[in-house]
């Protein structure tokens, strides 16, 4: 058990440390093993210790693409800003940094290109967990990054072939058939129940049949686990399916983190090199900026998108472990720094547009998106914006005697309730550009039932700027998060769980069996 102490102690120990600061516990893991692998001989650790965690954090990475696949639309991926997006940056990240490269490599321009490649891409990993941390998965923005994280990801396919990396097989086509395998994956979830089969199920099909099936055919593991996740996305139990997965998944992608800052303890050639690639970094972000500009996306979609691209990828270090191993340690340095300055500005994304949107609306072409929001309410009294389960109780309720219309940043939730009968239609609450240009119309109450509290905070905040001086109920989970939204302009906030227990006492009463 001395393995588990020393890497659950030290993970938990810096997690809680940088988390009581502000920071995403994320980077209390890399600085743990930072922290693990500067210690005298790694406090004499056994010699399986790096395969048995390069194994957990491989297992996390799968099981994270997985429940990422669960919650994608794949019909989502084929638009011009994702293909486009992908691409192109891609290719001008690599035209942009190989001459530096090859000059800085001794002129090598090979190994200059490899090395621009891996820092062209962006990570998967932290870009996933950021998205659904923030419950952003599903939102315009976050679809768009998981879309280009996507293309990233078979690009990839290309670079570690030419790296080395055994070619396909013949068995690969199989591939092909797999959407023919997706009537007996959703069979599988309805057979397995809700217990401990439920939770088996989703680690053979992201572990076995996506990881390691794929491995099989000489193919990226990653994009398996994401695609076997994507096939079962439109099931009515996808979402139960990725909570029964969630723990786990968190508790391997600990050992994932860890693994980034074990790799070694970084020299002053490596932090020369880390600074320097840090230095950029903010052009990797502007590049992704003006090309989703130039796909018609709105500046505040194309920003936050951007942010969420704006980090170095742990597919650097698969490539310098397959052809550049003298370059390990520093390009773990130069994504573990990247990880650090992207997650919190990440936290901060809704903030940080709102101070520079006078700057990035500039840049707006004329023309739409297809997916732009609405501007008018028409003649509704009341707004219910997110149409999770307690948004549509409130809908169904409120509809019996007011006109009610309702928002969501879920496309595929749209259309499910507008079938149902619902008047749903798709925006970004947490835009203050859609709030300033949107008329209101008769609306004269406002219903928050967002999950996210930052989200409610910045819609109440825009609401009240943009003029709007009806009523703003909002549910929370938690008394310190309601009186943030109170502090920003709600008139009330309902505390939902007190709410369901006064609810049911309620019940009781009317039975009349007391």
């Amino acid at each position: 058990m001395f393995l588990e102490a020393v890497w659950i102690g030290f993970a938990f120990a810096c997690g809680l440390a940088v988390k009581r600061v502000g920071l995403p516990p994320l980077i209390g893991y890399l600085t743990a093993g930072f922290a693990i692998s500067s210690l005298p001989g790694t406090i004499a650790m056994p010699e399986h210790a790096d395969y048995v965690l390069s194994h957990v954090a491989h297992l996390g990475v799968l099981l994270l693409l997985f429940s990422v696949g669960l919650k994608l639309n794949l019909a989502n991926l084929i638009k011009p800003e994702v293909i486009g997006g992908g691409v192109l940056h891609f290719a001008i990240s690599i035209v942009l940094l190989a001459p530096g490269l090859y000059f800085f490599l001794g002129g090598d321009s090979y190994r200059a290109i490899l090395l621009a490649s891996a820092l062209a891409f962006s990570s998967t990993v932290l870009a996933a967990k950021i998205l659904e941390g923030k419950r952003e998965l599903r939102a315009f923005h976050g679809r768009v990054a998981i879309g280009i994280l996507v293309v990233q990801d078979l690009l990839a396919l290309v670079v570690v072939s030419i790296a080395g990396e055994a070619t396909p097989s013949p068995w690969a086509l199989l591939v092909l058939l797999l959407p023919f395998l997706r009537p007996v994956l959703h069979r599988l979830l309805d057979a397995s129940g809700h217990d401990e089969l439920q939770l088996l199920f989703g680690m053979l099909a992201a572990l076995v049949l996506g990881g390691y099936g794929f491995e099989l055919v000489g193919l990226n593991a990653e994009l398996g686990a994401l695609l076997f996740g994507a096939m079962l996305a439109g099931h009515r139990r996808a979402v139960e399916l990725s909570r029964t997965l969630w723990g786990l998944k968190e508790f391997f992608l600990v050992g994932f983190f860890l693994q980034i800052g074990i790799d070694g303890v970084p020299g002053v050639d490596a932090w020369l090199f880390a600074v320097v690639m840090l230095a950029l970094l903010p052009l990797k972000g502007l590049l992704f900026f003006f090309l989703l500009i130039g796909f018609k996306l709105r500046a505040r979609s194309a920003f936050l998108t951007s942010l969420s691209l704006s980090q170095y990828s742990e597919f650097g270090l698969i490539v310098a472990s397959l052809v550049l191993p003298d370059w390990l340690v520093p390009l773990a340095l130069t994504v573990a720094l990247s990880f650090i300055i992207s997650a919190p500005l990440n936290r901060k994304a809704h903030p940080l547009y709102d101070r520079f949107a006078p700057w990035l609306i500039r840049w707006e072409r004329n023309t739409r998106h297809p997916d732009e929001q609405p501007v008018s309410l028409g003649r509704a009294d009341v707004l219910v914006m997110g149409m999770g389960r307690t948004g549509k109780a409130a809908y169904d309720y409120l509809r019996s005697r007011y006109e009610v219309i309702a928002l969501d940043s879920d496309p595929a939730r749209v259309v499910d309730n507008e079938r149902a009968g619902r008047s749903v239609f798709f925006a970004d609450a947490e835009d203050p550009g859609f709030w300033q240009s949107l008329d209101m119309g008769t609306v004269r109450s406002v219903v928050l039932t967002i999950n996210d509290v930052e989200a409610k905070v910045i819609a109440t905040r825009n609401l009240r700027s943009s003029g709007f001086d009806g009523l703003i109920v909002s549910h929370s989970m938690h008394q310190d998060e309601a009186d943030q939204i109170m502090a920003v302009g709600a008139d009330q906030t309902y505390l939902t769980m007190s709410e369901a227990g006064v609810g049911l006492a309620e019940h009781v009463m009317q039975s009349g069996r007391v």
